[in-house]
């Protein structure tokens, strides 16, 4: 029997604490206080970020499976947590010419896992973090 027509979605969610300073060069320090309010603080301040991903594709007609969750952990492990886990998002190089939002955070990761999740594709990062406040980035 062949495998069936279409793709199917796998997501997981991994949790990380990181601190960052939002806060624009760009902008004058009564704009970036304006702008960013007391996440404007020059001290910092953290989350408990979680971060989902979504990844889609075939399903494999021999394991069942769109990607194997030990090869999406690794993946998450190696370019997400290792990098960003318990640091200033501000020191990352990725951050050099970007501010931390938590948007950015989002595309950041995109970029990392892009193309590492194969055979399946990486559809979107979704990262919480409040419990009021998600972000979500799919790409270009």
């Amino acid at each position: 029997m062949s495998a069936p027509a279409g793709n199917a979605y796998f997501g997981r969610r991994y949790t990380l604490s990181a601190s960052h300073r939002l806060h624009s060069d760009a902008l004058t320090e009564a704009e970036n206080s304006a702008v960013y309010g007391k996440c404007n603080n020059p001290y910092g301040h953290g989350h408990n970020y979680v971060l989902e991903v979504l990844v889609g594709g075939a399903i494999d007609p021999e394991t069942g499976m769109v990607l194997n969750l030990a090869i999406l952990d690794a993946m998450v492990q190696k370019h997400f947590i290792e990098r960003f886990d318990h640091t200033n998002l501000n020191l990352d190089s990725l951050f050099q010419n970007r501010v931390p939002t938590t948007e950015n955070l989002c595309r950041a990761v995109f970029e990392l896992l892009d193309g590492e999740v194969e055979p399946a594709k990486l559809v979107q990062v979704r990262v919480e973090e409040t419990e009021n406040n998600f972000f979500e980035y799919a790409g270009e």
